[in-house]
């Protein structure tokens, strides 16, 4: 089953983790080396058994600690071309660059992974589906606007890590920012708002969504208790009184965690075993009385599958 942590989130760096078994995934990483190092210790995870990088896009708040993380490890980082090319101007470590096309899926050993354009002002930003089995999580960080693409790659996930980075009065009302700053904010390639957020939610929500974690929160215009607070009630509003709500700070890491609740998880299991068991079990012709020679049976593994 994938596991999720978050090593910290907000403007100032942002950086998870995606777990598998031994095999470890940074989701970007905008956390100095040494934060990064010491914050993968706090969850319980060496730096050096990083398995790759991936990279939603340039901006320094996802790629600052790239240079200095790669420096002493051999690690394969993982970003479009477009991406790559911005990124790898300032990487001098040998990074072992792996290019992928927006839209385009990729396997990091038994994790599948599938990538998808987003609205942000960057070169090629995606987000990106994990997969593995019978558990599934989404990620979503910097994004202006939803779209359609979005929404159909999302729903149906155990669990989503997005942004909230705003609240749309607090921004408005903020005296730290000049009118410029608050308009590309708040514009189709800027960022989600935490109702943006809600409604996104809302839409790829499904009997599977287990737990929601925001992330990417303004420290001026946004509270974790506010933004926690417009997605729940709007989750509550569609009988959706099951999924946990949370935010990732910027500070300290989340744990981590299974995307899926453990007994959902093992019931997804059973079903799917019984399911093949009567697939299984239907195969088999009926006995006959008859002398003749039967017809051969199939192989009932292949046909399960």
């Amino acid at each position: 089953m994938l596991n999720l942590a978050v090593l910290g989130s907000g403007s100032s760096g942002n950086s998870a983790l995606v777990c598998l078994g031994d095999t470890r995934i940074l989701i970007d990483a905008g956390l100095s080396a040494r934060q990064l190092c010491s914050r993968l210790e706090v969850v319980g995870v060496d730096p050096d058994s990083i398995s790759a990088v991936v990279l939603t896009h340039e901006h320094g708040d996802h790629t600052r600690g790239l240079e200095v993380f790669c420096r002493k490890r051999r690690i394969s980082v993982y970003a479009t071309t477009h991406t790559c090319a911005v990124v790898r101007e300032g990487i001098t470590a040998p990074v072992l660059w792996k290019q992928f096309e927006a839209g385009a899926g990729f396997k990091i050993n038994g994790v599948e992974v599938e990538s998808f354009s987003v609205p942000h002002d960057a070169v090629d930003p995606v987000g990106f589906l994990f997969r593995c089995g019978k558990s599934s999580l989404g990620v979503l960080s910097d994004v202006g606007h939803v779209t359609r693409m979005i929404v159909d790659r999302l729903k149906g996930v155990d669990t989503l890590f997005t942004e909230a980075n705003y609240d749309d009065v607090l921004l408005q009302n903020d005296t730290k920012r000049p009118w410029a700053t608050k308009q590309r904010i708040s514009n189709r390639h800027g960022h989600l708002s935490n109702e943006q957020t809600a409604e996104l939610v809302t839409e790829i929500a499904g009997p599977n969504l287990t737990r929601v974690v925001l992330g990417h929160l303004s420290s001026d215009c946004n509270t974790p208790e506010l933004a926690a607070s417009v997605i729940s009630k709007r989750l509550r509003e569609q009988g959706l009184t099951d999924v946990s709500v949370e935010c990732a700070g910027r500070d300290a890491p989340l744990p981590l965690r299974p995307v899926v609740h453990e007994f959902l998880y093992q019931a997804r299991i059973s079903e799917e075993i019984s399911a093949k068991s009567a697939r299984v079990c239907e195969s088999r012709p009926a006995v006959s009385g008859s002398s003749s020679p039967s017809a051969p049976e199939w192989n009932q593994t292949e046909w399960a599958f």
